[in-house]
């Protein structure tokens, strides 16, 4: 492995490329635990960089969205999209493209046999931050010409010298969850935000379960102001007197701008000790 990764090599709804560095600066302040459990794998970017920052570590990535089809699919998307880059020839960048081309495009991708990676596709030429992850759901929307003027990288190391396991994060919680030496990197879909591409519906009950696995244990949780989740732990704590597993975690904020009118706040959470109250 020589390659260091700041961002995953494909499009994925919520990776942590904006939180890479905080989260490189924390793990080297500390000595490497004997595991890293990415409870909710994604894009492997957490994964990588435990791996990369402690390689001493054992790190167990969850591709429970089957990230890993993507990566292996990237010669045939790359083939996709030099077709597709043909046809938005003379198209300006970020423009609207006409209905025309839309369904020669729409033609071109029914022409594929087998696995296609409809979220880098549709990255490329949906509107930004928006995903489809089938064709009916492409023929539904708008198209944009965003589609990158360049191959996407092969990126056949990216998963090297990771455990790589595809189960529910409960039974995986369950293997390591009386392990002293674990540190449990927690990615849960946000609350309050489109989740297109994952591969489960969540509902308010799925995220308020999370919780349950911070409990006594040391961890990195990612969430947002838009969830409201830390605050509803302070409040319950405060008027309740229940637990809250965010007692004595260090926040760490990054303001992400949607456009000039709208922002939220990304939130990285983390404890290295298992403290509760």
């Amino acid at each position: 492995m020589t390659k260091m990764y700041t961002t995953a090599p494909l499009p994925f709804q919520g990776q942590k490329r904006n939180f890479i560095k905080q989260f490189k600066e924390e793990l080297s302040k500390q000595r490497a635990p004997a595991f890293y459990v990415d409870l909710f794998g994604g894009s492997g970017l957490l994964s990588r960089t435990a791996k990369d920052i402690h390689p001493e570590a054992t790190v167990v990535y969850n591709d429970y969205d089957n990230f890993r089809e993507r990566l292996q699919a990237i010669p045939k998307t790359n083939e996709l999209l030099a077709d597709i880059r043909v046809l938005v020839e003379g198209i300006a960048n970020k423009s609207r493209i006409d209905n025309d081309i839309k369904t020669q495009i729409i033609d071109r991708i029914a022409q594929e046999k087998g696995y296609i990676d409809y979220i880098t596709i549709s990255s490329n030429v949906l509107f930004s931050q928006n995903y489809a992850n089938s064709i009916e759901a492409l023929k539904k929307e708008s198209f944009y010409n965003r589609v990158r003027k360049s191959d996407i990288t092969l990126a056949d190391d990216y998963l090297d010298g990771l455990e790589i396991v595809s189960i529910d994060y409960k039974q995986l919680f369950e293997t390591y969850k009386n392990h002293e030496h674990v540190v449990f990197l927690v990615d849960p879909p946000y609350l309050s935000t489109d989740c297109t591409t994952y591969k489960n519906y969540w509902r308010l009950k799925d995220y308020l379960d999370v919780l349950k696995v911070l409990i006594e244990q040391k961890y990195f949780y990612f969430t947002s102001n838009k969830s409201s989740i830390v605050e509803l732990c302070e409040w319950i704590e405060t008027n309740t007197g229940g637990v809250n597993p965010f007692y004595e975690a260090t926040i760490v904020e990054r303001k992400t701008n949607i456009n000039h009118q709208s922002s939220y706040t990304d939130m990285m959470l983390f404890k290295w000790t298992t403290t509760t109250t």
